[in-house]
Order: structure tokens, then sequence, then C-alpha cells
């Protein structure tokens, strides 16, 4: 990014919620410790150069310990010989918080980066801020925005929002992945305007691309309603419109914002306990025979642990070509509060059913020793109760004021499209569709064929954004794709709390399922403990499709489905 064109304002987002019980492990063994020491090896690389080319550096690599990281940075800078000004960002560590509670931090916003780079900081590092703020504080600062500024701050918001997953804008983990040269894309660049609205592109020279259709998944990434709520500002979704203004280009425009809430979202890690696997590997013949015995030969073992959970991936084919396409994996993995009852002791127990149970047995690991597990949940705090301070390069601890309160509250976005939204400006595609079309001729195939599909946890909930290229094709989602046909599409969200969100503007549907990662990453609880490729399942299952909505190329079979 220092070398590949003009910059201002260089960010990093390091923080996920698994990384916070990675730090809060490291804390416990020395309280040194509780910032990303990756940022540190790369800063070694890079600060020379961002210093040279007058580059800011806004980063949360700070963690858990963002004074600690600042200290760090000015040891690396004096010994390198390299005059920069250093200042962070605290007050979002809020522990001690509650029992059994291994971090506990406030999700701050940006105004505390600005305060720094209005103090003449080269490098602002911070604890736990919204992922967003990494950008919305620096625009702020550029454009000497003020908290009331609420439609810039929010168009600056959406921009951060798009850039915090790198290159997830510019073609990484994209659905239509195949039309684009995507093996090494480039990171991505927002060029902010002073009303807020900016241009989302990447360095000449580098990989991927960016289009709408990029920049929209990524814009449903880890989203709930239409109202996206922050500590400085609510950008409202809905209100987003995207144009491809040239080649890897695209303008981000009309964002309206509202007032932020008067609460801060606090995320909690906690360990949960201890956990352990086995994976057993069936082959040939006979699979669900062979996978019942197993269970029945470990029920005994089983019987004193809390949890224990079976999975059967029918990952085997009929008369197979080799031993691995002819296997199936049988997944035991064990839960428990104490380390004893799901150690080595078990696992070794099933390993020595090696010479007296299904024909062809064998794992796919030796036996192991339980690991610790995580849980992630998240709950609010007022904001006036969180001591939010910018340390500036000199010292002086600077705090910085609660976003002011709204004069009345805004009004909740319904999940139902029928009932009233709160006005923005007009366009035909604002209005909901009429409802399904007449019978037409329909083609059998994967949604895929027709709609792009991002998904992402949120703690023990996931989000499904689905998403379509043309008006026709929104018209057809809108009506098809209700919470119904979602679980009964995706069986495994059956009597979990499913919530749909449309978002015409951007000819998306947004589906919230609360529950379904269980106690979040950190638990593993589900083969895909992050919902990363939920949409993708999504997109594989098969529904009727009007043919006129699909590409012409898409060949039909005599019984009018596709292959």
């Amino acid at each position: 990014m220092l070398t590949g064109g003009p910059l201002d304002v260089l960010t990093g987002d390091y923080l996920a919620e698994l990384t916070m019980l990675i730090l809060g492990r490291d804390r416990l063994k020395s309280p040194e410790l509780g910032y990303a020491k990756t940022f540190l090896r790369q800063l070694e690389r890079s600060l020379a150069l961002a210093r040279e080319r007058g580059v800011r550096i806004v980063a949360n690599a700070g963690g858990l310990n963002p004074a600690g990281l600042a200290d760090a940075i000015r040891a690396l800078a004096a010994a390198a010989g390299i005059p920069v000004s250093v200042a962070h960002v605290e007050g979002d560590d809020l522990m001690p918080f509650a029992e059994g509670a291994l971090t506990a931090n406030a999700y701050l916003g940006g105004a505390g980066i600005t305060a720094c780079l209005r103090a003449g900081a080269d490098v602002v590092v911070t604890g736990r801020v919204t992922d967003a703020a990494l950008v919305s504080g620096p625009a702020a600062w550029w454009f000497d925005w003020a908290p009331d500024d609420h439609d810039r701050l929010a168009g600056a918001v959406v921009a951060g929002h798009v850039l915090e997953c790198g290159t997830q804008s510019t073609g990484g983990n994209y659905s239509f992945f195949t039309a684009h040269d995507v093996r090494r894309p480039g990171f991505p660049l927002a060029e902010i305007a002073e009303d807020g609205s900016s241009v989302i592109t990447k360095h000449p020279g580098t990989g991927g691309v960016v289009s709408v259709g990029t920049v929209t998944a990524q814009l449903l990434y880890e989203t709930q309603g239409p109202r996206y709520l922050g500590p400085d500002v609510t950008a409202r979704l809905d209100t987003v419109r995207l144009a491809q203004v040239d080649a890897d280009r695209v303008s981000v425009t009309g964002v309206v914002g509202e007032a932020p809430p008067t609460t801060l979202k606090v995320g909690v890690t906690r360990i949960g306990g201890w956990r352990n696997e086995v994976v057993f590997v069936l082959t040939g013949l006979d699979i669900e025979e062979k996978a019942a015995l197993v269970q029945a030969q470990l029920a005994e073992a089983l019987s004193q642990v809390a949890t224990a959970d079976w999975t059967l991936a029918r990952t085997d084919h009929e008369d197979a070509r080799t031993e691995e396409t002819a296997s199936a994996l049988l997944r035991l993995v064990v839960r428990d509060p104490s380390p004893d009852r799901v150690g080595r002791a078990l696992t070794s127990e099933a390993v020595e059913l090696a010479l007296a149970s299904y024909p062809g047995f064998h794992v796919t690991s030796p036996p192991g020793p339980a690991q610790p597990y995580g849980i992630f949940t998240s709950s609010t705090v007022p904001s006036a109760t969180v001591p939010h301070v910018a340390v500036l390069p000199d010292g002086t601890r600077h705090p910085v004021p609660s976003a002011p309160s709204p004069p009345v509250p805004s009004p909740p976005v319904p999940s139902d499209p029928s009932d009233v939204v709160p006005p923005v400006p007009a366009r035909p595609l604002d209005r909901a569709p009429a409802g399904p079309a007449p019978a037409e001729p329909t083609v059998r195939v994967p949604l895929g064929r027709l709609a792009g599909a991002r998904s992402g946890d949120k703690g023990g909930d996931a989000n499904i954004g689905v998403w379509v290229g043309s008006d026709e094709a929104w018209e057809w989602l809108h009506a098809t794709l209700t919470v119904e046909e979602l679980q009964s599409l995706l069986p495994e969200t059956a009597g979990l709390a499913v919530t749909r969100h449309p978002l015409p503007n951007l000819r998306a549907l947004n589906f919230t399922i609360a529950g379904i990662l269980g106690a979040g990453v950190a638990s593993a609880h589900r083969f895909d403990p992050q919902a990363k490729a939920l949409g993708e399942w999504l997109r594989a299952r098969h529904v009727d499709i009007p043919a006129r909505l699909l590409p012409t190329h898409l060949p039909l079979t005599p019984e009018g489905t596709a292959p």
C-alpha cells in the first residue's frame, strides 16, 4: 500500500472476536503482553517509508494493551533513528466486568483517533474500536467534521466497513470469482470526499477487481438490519448507492446518517471449558453401520462427559477410483468443564478400538490433550460510563466526550418490507416489489447461478447477505427468498430465529440467524465455526428460477433443467 500509489492514511484492523480471547490468554501470562505482536514486525519493515511519504498509520493492534504497544513503537522508532510521534486511544477495557470474564471491551468510535491526529500523531494505535472507526476517525480529522455531521460520518463508516476486511472487497472470497483473476487481489483504498461520499478503488497494477458486486458483497458482510449502529453515528445501509464509475472504481453515495445510540456494545470473552476431538475414517461399504458401531463402542466412555457431538460427513463416493474419495469422516467433539474428562485418556480410548471395531479402522490424528475453548458474548453499557481517552503524543490525556444523544429515539427499521420505513431519497427500486410474477417457464438450478452471497459471524449468530445484479432478478429474489424458503433450503436453521432485512438499493436481502454458532467461533460449535461458507451452501441449493433471468449460456437438459 505504501509503494503502490498515493496514500494519506494507512489503516490496519487486527481485532477479530477470537483475537480478543487469544490476547486475553497472553495477558494472563504477562501483563506486558495483550497487543498484536505481528503489527510490530510489519511496522519494522514499513515505518521509515511511511514517515518518508507522510503517511499516517492508524491501527487497532493495541488490543488489550494499547499503551504498551505505543511504548514498543517508540522504542522501535528510536532504535531505527526514525523521528515519529506516537499516540494511543484507551478506555475500552472494562475489566473487571463480570464473574468469569477474561476480557470485556467496549467498542469505541473514531473520535479518539481524530483527537490524536489533530495533535500531530504520525502513528495512532487503539484498543477495541469499531472496525469502521479506523476510517471514520481519520476522515473526521482530515475534513474537520463535527460530531453531528451525521451524513458525512455515516458515509465514512460505510467506506470503513468496505475496507475493514481488506481484499474481500477486491475479489477475495467473492461468489463470482471465476469471472476475474483474483489469484493475488490488491488491497482496497477509499478516496473520501468532504461530503462523506467515496470511491472504492485499488492501486494501479494490483490484482483482483473492484466492482459493484465485490463492494456489495463486503457491505453485506457481518451486518444485521438496515441500521448499522456505531458509537459515532448510525449509518443507514438502505440508503447506500453504488455505481461503477470506471474500471476498478465504485462510487459510494447517498448514505444517510442518524444519531448514534446512547449505549456502546461490549464484547466479553470467557474460558468456556475444555474440548477435544477425534475424526474416524470410514471407507467403502456400510458407512452408516460402521458409524453406529463406533458410537455404541464409545457410549460408556462418553457417559460422564458434559457434551459429546457426533457428525458424519458423507464425503464418500460409490465405486470410487481412489481410497480417499471412497471414505467418509465421522467426527466426535467432546466438551467438559474438566480437562481430565476430555483429555488424552478419552482420545486414547477411541484409538484403542483400532483392532476391535469396524473394518478399515483408522483416525486422522493421534490422541491429543484437551484444549481450552472460549465463549464470546456481547452486552451494552451507557456510552457516558465508558472513559474514552486519547493519549496524545506529548502524553496529555484528552477525554473524549460521548456522542450527543438524539433528541428523539429513531424509529426501528422493520424486518417486514410491507411496514413503513422512514423516508429516504426515492427511486423506483426503493419500492417493495409488487409480488411474484405470473407462472412462467423456470429452470431448477443452484441459487448461485443467479445470486451472490456473503456470510459471517457475530458471536453466536450468523448473517447471510444475498444479492443479484438486475432489477428483474431483485423482484424475483425479494418475492421468493422468504424466511420460510431459507429455512427450507438450509435445514440446519430450522427452529432458530431468522430475520430478513430487504436492502432494495443494493438489490439484496440480509438474513440474521440467531444462535446457529452456539457460543461463538472459539467454542468450535460447528464444522464451519464462523459461518464463512454458509452463504455458499445456500448458493448451492437448487431452486426454480425463471429461465429469462438466467445466463443465456446455461445449457438445459431435455427435461428443462440445468445439468
